[in-house]
């Protein structure tokens, strides 16, 4: 059967709205031929084709063929053949996926040259030392991303001949010096990958091809696919691009620009040029970059047309854009462009400059921010008042690549990074240059912190894509990897191990832990003021957006808060009410005693006499929250964890009884409370006695903690406010466990009404946290008025693992097998744990149209499950108070986004 798929389309084929086909690079490529700007000609083959090679192990049937096709076409426009002898086509080859990855393939540029044709290049360039270079850096870049040579080793190679000659930089290396080294790299290729580098042009294409799809599964790409989130299975698609070269001499060289500043979102000119330089040489940081606006003196025609270009492309594509380009003697040349990566506070500024601006509108800027962007605007800052980073004098300063404050001990490769951090300490990685083989190592750290390279380096991008702080380019550090330790130009050496401190935002490096203190963002939540004119942008556009968040979205935002003092602090970040007040932290301290009592003791009278010194205590405590919270809902789950975590160890007391009774003390009261630990120890007390289980067997545990409930609503209504409690009942599996509560709930409510004259009938509801509940919830319904969804132990009981034994035993190599994309702990298992809460929203809703439902688990705060829940139809979200404004984002974000999924258009980034 002839195969009927098309793997291969040229750059006119194509448009930025095929990226999922052709990947963003290919897509963005294809949108600028459609443009009009000097794109140089190519083709792209699919991630259709990438995705039947990793199934397959070898390429589709077919596109051996397409590449043929598009490959005598490609030779037609350009008037030379692949590898032609005596004027050779050259190609590059270069990994595009749909969503801007590192850690793919590296480009493999100069494709086509071979012993034979580097003399053809030559005589056509009239320049050998040109066509040498080209040649080295292809057999470098080849040996490296296709054979798997150890990068180092061509680097040593290349540093051993400019020690030789004396000089400082490749720039200073002849033809002949290159010669030789074409020769070293071919021998080292030979030894190394046990093969010679291949001749033949048309070889080398397929070989660089196949890499490409091949390094979708490596190492690196895996790991920052788990970092990001990225599915495993969308492929990554490859770009064949003619050459265009930017090592011709100082009329020609390579650069990156931004139409706006990627780390702060200011409008301006910002990026990289390294003249006489090719292809990754910038974001390579092999040597140091002059700013962009330096062209304008280098070469003025190219730089106008450049910010030309650059204006175009943002009012295209209504965003910063990050492009690459090329100048061959004069002529510019666009390689790449792409919405730019961005730190979360040029996300927030250019979503809401663009959105002033009318490019976009509000739903717009919504929906290209991120809740994990707005939680590091919320991260500690150094302080700048004298106590923080100010006391400490700078060591050194480099470029403020990606803003924030860390502090950590200096490490100097990957793998030390990931030991270090894994036991817990807080690490800076310190490197000449960064390059994909350290993106472990860069994900494990607080920081980066490079001597070489720019805004465009490696190190900065991916560090901003991560929301890492990172300097980069300290040219005045010099960083000694073999002997672990980098030297600060007053001849301060710091070693391995030795704590430094870097600000992302300044570029300075501290030696020394300096202290931090809260972000303004953060501030900004707490205090609950509306800006002024003259506040600071970053503030301004985030309230902006989160307002427009809070106006759009449809579910509630509530905090768990167990204190008066938490729910104040939860109403000053956006609370909408409280979705969990835990009780269980109401009996420690000072009241363990008189849990102790109630354990102890063995008659009605003895249970009841220490209940009745609790009851005052707990409606104190709910009193206090109903009148921060007035007016509000407030969800009290009554007692749920096992009554042996209230009570003394059981190893510690039996020694102390031991003790006692070998120095022939009276421990009467010991001896007691050991037999009844003993009587309520538990193999596995998180499955044992707990939750509604207590109520059932402790007679008046519940009455008691319900009529303070009642109690405290009354003392409310009385003193004037409007309080609105919701009573919980936690760990209910069978609908006649809640039913009974409920019954002696509504005695309770019932006597207190009697008692006190004003009318007390609470909601009751259940929290669903065991499978079961979801399963029957259709009947359980029946006697709930809410449900509440607890993800921690419905995660837990519906994996079968214990939280805190299992994330330090087998967590890693699950996420390493591809087992667990995130943990399940802080984004919600969508297909097992979330289609029981879906299944039990569907039963529940059908038994009782009414029924309240939210979640209280700190899913609630995680950006992707408040989508969910959104989706699921959840009321409300309930999370730590801190995390209350990234819920509101993303509650709004999920609606501007189901909206643009339902229109079939608009940015779902």
């Amino acid at each position: 059967m002839p195969n009927t798929r098309k793997f291969v389309y040229t750059f006119a084929e194509g448009n930025k709205d095929l990226k999922d086909l052709l990947g963003g690079k290919g897509a963005n490529l294809a949108e600028m031929a459609n443009l009009g700007l000097p794109v140089p000609p190519g083709f792209t083959i699919t991630t259709e084709a990438c995705r039947a090679f990793l199934a397959t192990g070898d390429e589709p049937r077919g596109l051996r063929d397409e590449i043929a096709e598009h490959l005598r076409a490609l030779e037609v426009r350009m008037g030379r053949r692949l590898g032609q002898a005596d004027d050779p086509l050259l190609v590059s080859v270069r990994s595009g996926a749909a969503f801007s990855m590192p850690g793919m393939m590296d480009t493999v540029l100069n494709i086509g040259l071979s012993d034979t044709s580097v003399a053809g290049l030559a005589a056509q360039a009239g320049d050998d030392r040109f066509a040498w270079d080209s040649y080295r850096r292809l057999l470098q870049m080849f040996g490296k991303t296709v054979l798997g040579v150890d990068g180092d080793l061509f680097e040593e190679r290349l540093e051993a001949v400019k020690r030789a000659k004396g000089a400082t930089s490749d720039l200073d290396l002849d033809a002949a010096d290159l010669r030789g080294l074409v020769a070293t790299y071919k021998g080292l290729i030979a030894e190394a990958a046990g093969q010679e580098f291949p001749q033949d042009p048309r070889t080398q294409l397929d070989m660089a091809v196949r890499a490409v799809f091949a390094s979708w599964n490596g190492d690196r790409a895996r790991l920052y696919r788990r970092q990001e989130r990225i599915p495993d299975d969308l492929g990554t698609a490859v770009n064949i691009v003619a050459m265009v070269f930017g090592n011709l001499g100082a009329d020609s060289g390579t650069g990156v620009a931004f139409t706006r500043d990627p780390a702060s979102g200011k409008p301006g000119v910002y990026g990289d040029y390294l003249a006489n330089a090719q292809g990754e040489d910038v974001v390579a940081g092999i040597r140091n970059t002059v700013p962009l606006a330096d062209l304008e003196r280098l070469d003025k025609r190219s730089y106008d047309r450049l910010l030309e270009i650059m204006g175009v492309l943002e009012d295209h594509y209504r965003d910063l854009c990050d492009i690459e380009f090329t100048i061959e003697r004069g002529t510019l040349w666009m390689l790449q462009t792409r919405v730019g990566k961005r730190t979360a506070e040029a996300a927030f500024r250019i979503a809401a400059q663009l959105a002033e601006q009318g490019l976009i509108d509000d739903d717009e800027a919504l929906r290209r921010v991120t809740g994990s962007q707005l939680a590091q605007l919320m991260f500690p800052r150094f302080a700048d008042d004298g106590t923080g980073a100010g006391r400490l004098r700078p060591i050194a300063r480099g470029i403020a690549a990606s803003p924030g404050a860390a502090v950590g001990k200096a490490v100097f490769d990957q793998a030390t990074a990931v030991e270090w951090a894994h036991n817990g300490e807080r690490v800076i990685l310190v490197r000449r240059e960064t390059n994909p083989d350290d993106l472990a190592g860069m994900v494990a750290a607080e920081g980066i912190l490079t001597s070489r390279g720019g805004k465009t380096s490696h190190a900065a991008v991916v560090a901003r894509g991560m929301g890492k702080t990172c300097v980069c380019g300290a040219e005045a550090l010099h960083v000694d990897t073999t002997r672990r330790r980098f030297t600060a130009p007053d001849g301060v050496e710091v070693s391995e191990g030795d704590v430094i401190s870097v600000d992302g935002s300044t570029g300075c490096v501290y030696l020394g832990e300096a202290p931090v203190v809260p972000s303004a963002v953060a501030d900004y939540f707490e205090e609950r003021t509306t800006p002024h004119d003259d506040a600071d942008e970053l503030i301004a556009a985030v309230h902006r957006i989160v307002s427009h968040a809070d106006r759009r979205r449809r579910m509630r935002v509530r905090a768990n808060a167990d204190t008066a003092d938490d729910a104040a602090r939860a109403l000053r970040f956006g609370a909408q009410g409280i979705g969990l007040l835990r009780t269980e932290h109401m009996f420690l301290g000072d009241r363990r005693k008189y849990v102790e009592r109630l354990v102890l003791a063995d008659t009605d009278d003895g249970r009841a006499a220490a209940l009745d010194v609790l009851l005052p205590l707990q409606r104190q405590d709910f009193a206090e929250v109903l009148a921060a919270m007035d007016g509000l809902p407030v969800t009290i789950r009554l007692l749920d964890p096992p009554l042996h975590e209230f009570l003394p160890d059981l190893t510690d007391l039996s020694v102390r009884v031991a003790l006692a009774e070998a120095r022939g003390d009276e421990a009467a009261d010991d001896a007691a409370l050991l037999g009844a630990v003993r009587r309520l120890h538990e193999q596995n007390p998180m499955l044992g006695l707990r939750g509604v289980r207590l109520g059932l067997v402790i007679p008046g545990l519940f009455a008691m903690q319900v009529r303070a409930i009642a109690e405290a609503t009354v003392e409310r209504v009385r003193a004037g406010g409007m309080p609105h409690a919701e009573v919980m009942v936690p760990l209910v599996g069978d609908v006649r466990e809640l039913q009974i509560v409920r019954d002696e709930a509504a005695a309770v409510f019932a006597a207190v009404t009697r008692e006190t004259g004003v009318d007390v009938d609470l909601p009751v509801g259940t929290m669903i946290e065991l499978p079961r509940a979801a399963l029957t919830a259709g009947r359980i319904a029946e006697a709930a008025d809410f449900f509440s969804f607890g993800t921690n132990d419905l995660t837990q009981t519906t994996w079968g693992f214990s939280r805190d034994d299992v994330e330090a035993s087998f967590f890693t190599p699950y996420l390493d097998a591809g087992v667990f994309r995130v943990s399940p702990f802080e984004t919600l298992d969508g297909d097992g744990v979330g289609r029981l809460v879906a299944l039990a929203v569907g039963e529940g809703r059908a038994t009782r149209p009414d029924i309240s439902l939210g979640v209280c688990g700190e899913h609630g705060g995680d950006p992707e499950s408040v989508r969910f829940f959104h989706d699921t139809g959840l009321d409300y979200v309930s999370c730590s108070p801190f995390r209350l404004p990234v819920a509101r984002l993303e509650a709004g974000r999920a609606v501007v986004l189901a909206d643009a999924a339902q229109r079939g258009g608009g940015d779902t980034r």
